[in-house]
């Protein structure tokens, strides 16, 4: 008997679930678990999506196979057609496409619910060892994870594809064969078709076993996060220039852990903003780490970039990662005014008169100041302090070709005026 009533217990009080219908008999098990449950117990609404991934011709009828069975079942199904984007792996690219199709339709508090089993659990741990992957890695599928404003959760790792499937032909359940999951040159289909019958046969208990050394490896690597959560708490740092709306490190706290501390913070913390760098590129942490202090180091990863200043790591993504340039006029300057892909700007105090611009930083700039006559840009800019990566897009305010104002450095303002900018968060880089 497969039990999901405890095992979603703590979800009973979300707003809806919602099952990932592929066709196949792990999810046709699980919407006909649950729209059978939703009969004899109190539960959110149900729903079902199903994603069209429009990879291979016999796909096309899957979305009329599921209609029909939500049809049966009285549940409610949404079909969702997405492309996939080319790359080396078809796999990866069908998952990611599918799960920010999720991603984006679940409201918040929302449950999305996989069907995921035992093999499959034991086959990405399999899968991920060959690889290489780290402790992170080897934890597999957790049960669940944020996913989008909801919650992805997997109720059924617990469970053998053999329940799955006696299940479902007790219930004379008819479900979907995808033809591609027998073809072996996909990674996975090689281990579950070529790799594991041998296994089985002189471990019957493999599945079972490798399931459950990823939950051993999961909660090791909880103590990790906790550890990672100390580390982190004493190495936040208030920002010298709270405006910029960045997230930054105290340097000099992470060079007082071990490496592999080092990299155990580090991975915690660039896990909510990047894909994750694999060993061989955490060279570039070191080198930003060890850089001499004049230097203006940069770690490069997919979703954003690490940058070093006055002791502290930055980190840049979105608009950030792009530099603004050319000139913007500004033809009501009582009204705030949207930069190009560096946020906006606004005037306070005694406006100025004439024709205004907003530029950028060519070099060679220079600032009548009150008492001190004109000064060069660059001097004054180092005198602030402000980080180097934010000097080349810092909104300077022109009348014609004087330059009257740098943006949030109030001495730095040739008249009773002040130049405001709300500059662009990096919150596109946060998954």
């Amino acid at each position: 008997m497969i039990d999901l009533h405890t095992k979603l217990a703590p979800y009973l009080n979300a707003p809806s679930w919602t099952i990932a219908l592929s066709g196949g008999l792990d999810s046709t098990v699980l919407l006909h678990l649950l729209a059978t449950l939703s009969r004899q117990q109190t539960l959110p609404p149900i729903r079902a999506i199903h994603i069209h991934h429009g990879l291979q011709a016999a796909a096309d009828a899957w979305p009329d196979h599921c209609q029909r069975l939500c049809d049966g079942l009285g549940v409610e199904l949404q079909i969702i057609r997405v492309e996939v984007s080319p790359g080396p792996s078809i796999e990866q690219g069908a998952r990611e496409a599918r799960y920010a199709a999720f991603a984006q339709v679940m409201g918040a508090g929302e449950i999305l619910l996989t069907g995921q089993h035992r093999e499959d659990q034991a086959e990405t741990l399999l899968f991920r060892l060959l690889r290489g992957a780290g402790l992170r890695g080897l934890s597999a599928m957790p049960a669940q994870r944020p996913l989008g404003q909801g919650m992805l959760v997997r109720p059924l790792l617990g469970v053998s594809r053999n329940e799955l499937r006696r299940y479902a032909q007790a219930q004379q359940l008819t479900w979907i064969e995808d033809p591609s999951n027998d073809d072996t040159q996909f990674s996975r289909n090689y281990l579950r078709h070529q790799v594991f019958p041998v296994l089985l046969q002189r471990w019957p208990q493999t599945a079972q076993n490798l399931a459950r050394s990823a939950e051993h490896l999961s909660e090791a690597q909880g103590l990790l996060d906790e550890l990672a959560l100390e580390d982190l708490a004493r190495a936040a740092t208030a920002a010298p220039f709270g405006w910029l709306g960045l997230d930054l490190l105290d340097l000099e706290v992470l060079r007082q852990l071990s490496p592999a501390r080092q990299r155990n913070a580090l991975q915690h913390w660039l896990a909510q903003r990047t894909r994750l760098p694999d060993s061989r590129h955490w060279a570039g942490w070191d080198a930003l780490r060890d850089a001499a202090s004049d230097g203006r180091p940069v770690w490069r990863l997919t979703d954003g970039e690490l940058h070093r200043s006055s002791e502290r790591i930055w980190w840049l993504a979105g608009d950030w990662l792009s530099v603004p340039s050319g000139q913007q006029l500004w033809v009501e300057p009582g009204k705030p005014l949207v930069l190009s892909r560096n946020g906006s700007v606004s005037l306070s105090g005694t406006l100025p008169q004439g024709s205004l611009h907003i530029a950028y930083r060519q070099g060679g700039e220079t600032l009548a100041i009150n008492g001190r006559g004109q000064r060069d840009l660059k001097r004054l800019l180092n005198e602030s302090q402000l980080p180097p990566f934010v000097r080349a897009r810092l909104p300077l305010l022109y009348c014609g070709e004087q330059l009257l104002a740098v943006a949030n450095l109030p001495g730095l303002s040739q008249g009773d005026w002040q130049l405001h900018w709300h500059a662009p968060t990096s919150e596109q880089g946060l998954r």
